[in-house]
């Protein structure tokens, strides 16, 4: 549940010297005097021979052309609108056509007048607790989707619609990927769903706008761009691990308040969900990450169709290698993930991973890290092949696995939840190596993280 207080989500002149560019008065010379016409000229008025008009002229000349070059540019398209990058990655050698269009603020007011209406803003409470956040209107059944953590350990969820209060209860929830659908008792009344984009399709620079209630600001609106793309991590918790791949970042203004809200392109479509900011403070840094829509849209779709959201399994239990381990271990390398145990029957098990191998790689991701390991699987999805670079006995080697499901664990997990019998959440708590702790060569010294990660 996201707080008021801002613990969710976690969880981006010069003065001139004018006496150094002044420059020293100059003396203007004394007007001559021609004695044999007018010997008795007015003061500080030269004879009318003396008069400077080719000086005049070019200046009116100069006048008359800049206007003329006002006219052409306007006429033309260049002044007065914005231009927009048609397409192009970033590199030294690419081409970038650049085409003037009639953007301008006039694109802001019409994206929020489109978009603001299918954005609601959400208000949990729970015995100890209450929390606010924001969501997106799915369809005319009052289908929302919204983070996990805005109504984590919710008791009552209401929602505030175009200024109307409706209730509202959890159709379910994925807290893997900080996702939940909740759905408001609409009592006959209409509502605007949003409408979604490809997020795939986002390119660096592209102009958005974030949507939602910071503060409790409600129907709020904040613009940027898409500051970059793929952006992964992992943040960790008492009740388990929540993975983030693939997050779109934003410099366009995220405060609590704002999860589970909109982040929209010009065209007033959804392409990400608020999720997450980067931020000393708690509040906006110009750090901000959305996840990408597509996927949520996904996750979404699956909640409503009442079947479990599954993920990417590898069927591994890892401990982050450090260089003091290594060196005290002898381990072949300063950095990757060691395998504490691999389950039977997984893929890793499959392809023939075995404990005490280190893992340094997936594809050409370099791997320094257990939880860095898990990033890389999750960015995949269920019956993608990939390659892993590993280090065993001190020789690396390369094997394919081929993801598997997690579905089974997901639904053991399900249970445990229910059941308050469990803190090993979606396979990624905290635990031991189920009982074959003497040869792994951590126990008693620790690694970066201090328990294993499961995936």
């Amino acid at each position: 549940m996201e707080i008021d207080n801002g613990d969710r989500p976690p969880v981006p002149g010069v003065d001139g010297n004018d006496a150094a560019t002044r420059q020293s008065p100059v003396t203007p010379p004394s007007p001559v005097v021609d004695t044999n016409q007018n010997p008795d000229p007015k003061p500080g008025k030269e004879p009318k021979k003396h008069r400077n008009h080719p000086v005049l002229i070019a200046i009116c000349g100069g006048i008359v052309g800049a206007l003329a070059l006002f006219l052409v540019l306007r006429l033309g398209g260049f002044v007065g609108r914005t231009i927009r990058v048609n397409s192009g990655n970033s590199g030294p050698n690419q081409t970038i056509t650049i085409t003037p269009n009639s953007e301008d603020t006039s694109t802001a007011e019409a994206v929020a007048a489109k978009a603001v209406p299918s954005v609601v803003s959400i208000y949990a409470t729970s015995d100890n607790a209450s929390g606010l956040g924001s969501g997106v209107m799915l369809d005319t059944d009052g289908n929302i989707l919204t983070n996990y953590h805005v109504i984590e350990g919710a008791s009552s969820i209401s929602v505030t619609i175009e200024g109307t209060s409706y209730t509202a209860s959890v159709v379910g929830s994925d807290e893997s990927s900080d996702l939940a659908v909740i759905r408001a008792d609409l009592q006959g009344a209409s509502v605007t769903p949003i409408e979604v984009s490809d997020s795939s399709q986002l390119v660096m620079g592209q102009w958005v706008m974030a949507i939602g209630s910071p503060y409790g600001l409600e129907q709020s609106v904040s613009t940027g761009i898409v500051s970059a793309l793929y952006r992964s991590t992992m943040m960790q918790s008492t009740s388990g691990n929540t993975i983030y791949t693939n997050l779109i970042q934003t410099d366009a203004a995220i405060n609590p308040g704002n999860s589970g809200g909109a982040l929209v392109n010009d065209q007033g479509q959804l392409v990400g969900i608020n999720t997450l900011i980067e931020s000393e403070s708690g509040s906006n840094a110009g750090i901000g990450f959305a996840i990408p829509a597509n996927y949520a849209i996904q996750v979404a779709n699956t909640i409503l169709s009442g079947q479990t959201v599954v993920h990417p399994y590898i069927g591994l239990t890892m401990q982050t290698v450090t260089s003091a381990a290594a060196q005290r271990y002898n381990l072949g390398t300063t950095s990757g993930a060691y395998v504490v145990n691999v389950t039977s029957g997984s893929p890793a098990d499959s392809a023939g991973i075995q404990r005490g191998d280190i893992i340094t790689a997936v594809d050409d991701q370099q791997i320094t890290s257990a939880d860095g390991l898990i990033l890389a699987i999750r960015s995949h999805n269920v019956g993608d092949t990939v390659q892993i670079t590993l280090v065993r006995n001190g020789r690396e080697q390369t094997v394919s696995v081929t993801l598997g499901s997690d579905e089974g664990k997901m639904t053991t997990q399900n249970q445990k939840n229910q059941n308050n019998s469990g803190n090993d959440i979606f396979g990624f708590g905290q635990g031991g190596d189920n009982g074959s702790s003497s040869s792994n060569p951590f126990d008693g010294f620790g690694s970066l993280n201090s328990y294993d990660y499961q995936n």
